[in-house]
């Protein structure tokens, strides 16, 4: 039992250290704080809540339903991880040079027309929780580790240890996601936009390294299995 919780810990904390990065929590801070200036203080909160359930909600059926999705659409693990690595380190050299600020976004304007008709937009879902943080690189990666838990995270593993550190991990990703957006305006303050911008560009170069990860990855099991396949003719 003991062995069990040491591995559950040590899952949960490579999740968290693997997928913080890539579900950056300061991608949505700018986003409300950009959008949601003008949405009533109760509102706002109200809308954070409902975002970090849906950031818990969308990584939970990513992990559980994306192998099936995979396989229904004849989506290969290698091919998932040339995919995702494309897009992870597409949206790490976005972080680390950026080109367009949060106003050029389509939501942007979608807001600003609703707040002018004197509606309270919901910003909840789209864009604070899908892309803000389960975006895609994220929905990628987390596919990608559900169809390879068991023979490259650690085969040796209980079976509830593997149900249950999933949801451990995004459970704790959306608290922090909630945690940082109900403390923007403080966070802000401490930090400084500066500061914001500097963690921005250092998440932005780890995932540029993940994203070269998955697509080397990627690349060397196509070899292997060709590698494999040749070998059998």
């Amino acid at each position: 039992m003991m062995n069990d919780l040491i591995e559950l810990g040590r899952l949960v904390t490579l999740g968290l250290v693997v997928l913080l990065p890539l579900a950056n929590p300061l991608t949505s801070m700018t986003l409300l704080l950009s959008l949601g200036e003008r949405i009533p203080h109760d509102e706002r909160q109200r809308q954070i809540r409902q975002a970090a359930c849906y950031v818990v909600g969308i990584m939970l059926v990513a992990y559980y339903a994306g192998v099936w999705i995979m396989h229904t659409f004849g989506i290969s693990v290698p091919g998932l991880r040339i995919a995702g690595g494309l897009i992870v380190t597409g949206i790490g050299f976005n972080m680390l040079f950026p080109s367009s600020g949060v106003e050029d976004i389509p939501e942007a304007d979608k807001v600003e027309k609703a707040l002018d008709r004197k509606q309270t937009p919901n910003i909840a879902f789209v864009p604070l929780a899908l892309p803000g943080t389960a975006g895609p690189g994220t929905i990628a990666l987390i596919i990608s580790a559900a169809a390879s838990t068991k023979g490259v995270i650690n085969p040796d593993a209980s079976e509830w240890v593997l149900s249950v550190a999933p949801i451990i991990v995004f459970s704790l990703l959306g608290l922090l996601f909630w945690v940082c957006l109900s403390s923007s305006t403080v966070l802000v303050r401490l930090l400084g936009h500066g500061g914001v911008e500097a963690l921005s560009r250092v998440m932005g170069f780890l995932l540029v390294c993940m994203g070269v990860q998955f697509l080397i990855n990627g690349v060397l099991e196509i070899v292997t299995l060709q590698g494999g396949g040749s070998g059998h003719v």
